[in-house]
């Protein structure tokens, strides 16, 4: 039993009370890192943190502050009034939670980490306490939806993982359903970071994706979400057919860093440069055969990151990948150009500029 006050927010009961910190790493568990990100609800823990702040709570015992944690219980609570009457009162009460009870962090899982830690270093902590704001759990899809809430106007999480865990956003679902239901493209793309490691097997990230979605499907009106994801999963099944060495990597015939390092055609700004450019093929046509020939082109352009002549100042700044706004109309002009598509007033504009820019 615990001291309580109830309350409701969009219509759900929950409940604010406090557990002394040494009962914090028995009752509240990390969701398990060894699932994958689209089955839990919570990003990985980024262990190199806890010791600091574990330090911060250790070292200053006069005037330290944590934040509450928040999170989700899986069981039937009872919550007692301590009065029968309407009114304040009746918010302020016990709660009981059965002793089978799950919980799981939705926002606070380093404070929590950090509170393990710290007791190690000093057990007297323990006796203190810290305020606990608990949801009655509905399932992992409500649980996910907390954690992008959670999220939303505080410090970002890496994009991608927004992305998996939002279930607002309509375009974030149809580009989960296009990757996921891609063998190929499931395989390929990250889903927690926005930023790929050097070893990483991953050749594109679900937020690049994303960006890339959204310029594809501007103005294309579906009935349905699953007609839109199937829509951009067909689409992106043609682009994969133009880069042999994405199939490569699947196969592990080359590694992924190696394609990423030599080859600009599966960055971030490559995806939106094929996604506006795919914008201009679904509005011509919704066949797949049609979009094959209108793409093959691109299998004749030199995409390594050495060709400078050609990607210097356009899609590389320095020899490096550049995703800014001019860049990605100078690419996407570059591809409707070899692809014999009208450039856009912007685009034109862009590389009216840039050519200027090398005739000096």
């Amino acid at each position: 039993m615990f001291p309580a006050i109830r309350g409701v927010q969009a219509g759900r009961e929950y409940y604010s009370t406090m557990f002394p910190l040494r009962m914090i790493p028995r009752l509240f568990s990390f969701d398990d890192e060894e699932l994958l990100p689209e089955q839990r609800a919570q990003r990985t823990l980024n262990r190199s943190r806890v010791p600091e702040m574990a330090r911060y709570i250790v070292e200053n015992p006069d005037s330290y502050v944590f934040s509450a944690l928040t999170a989700s219980v899986s069981a039937d609570v009872e919550f007692d009034p301590i009065t029968d009457g309407v009114g304040p009162s009746d918010r302020i009460g016990t709660l009981r939670i059965p002793m089978d009870a799950r919980f799981v962090i939705n926002d606070g899982q380093h404070r929590r980490a950090a509170i393990e830690e710290a007791l190690t270093m000093n057990p007297d902590v323990g006796d203190e306490t810290i305020s606990i704001v608990l949801f009655i759990d509905v399932g992992l899809e409500r649980c996910q939806q907390m954690f992008a809430d959670l999220n939303r106007y505080a410090i970002r999480p890496a994009r991608s993982i927004s992305v998996l865990y939002d279930h607002r956003d309509d375009l974030s679902a149809v580009t989960r359903m296009a990757v996921f239901s891609s063998d190929f493209y499931r395989d390929l793309t990250e889903t927690e970071t926005s930023n790929l490691a050097a070893r990483s097997r991953k050749l594109f990230t679900l937020s690049a994706m994303y960006n890339a979605n959204r310029a594809l499907l501007e103005g294309i009106e579906e009935d349905s979400l699953e007609k839109r994801a199937e829509l951009v999963g067909n689409y992106w099944s043609v682009v994969a057919k133009q880069f042999p060495e994405w199939a490569q990597v699947r196969a592990r015939e080359v590694t992924a860093g190696e394609i990423r390092r030599d080859f600009i055609h599966s960055h971030g700004i490559v995806l939106h440069a094929l996604g506006k450019v795919g914008n201009a093929l679904l509005e011509r046509s919704r066949d797949k055969r049609s979009w094959d020939r209108a793409l093959r082109p691109l299998r004749e352009i030199d995409w390594h990151r050495s060709n400078s002549e050609l990607w210097e100042g356009r899609a590389l700044s320095g020899g490096r990948v550049s995703k800014s706004t001019g860049n990605v109309l100078l690419t996407t002009a570059l591809l409707r150009t070899r692809l014999n598509l009208p450039l856009p007033d912007d685009e034109q504009k862009a590389e009216n500029n840039f050519r200027r820019g090398d005739s000096r």
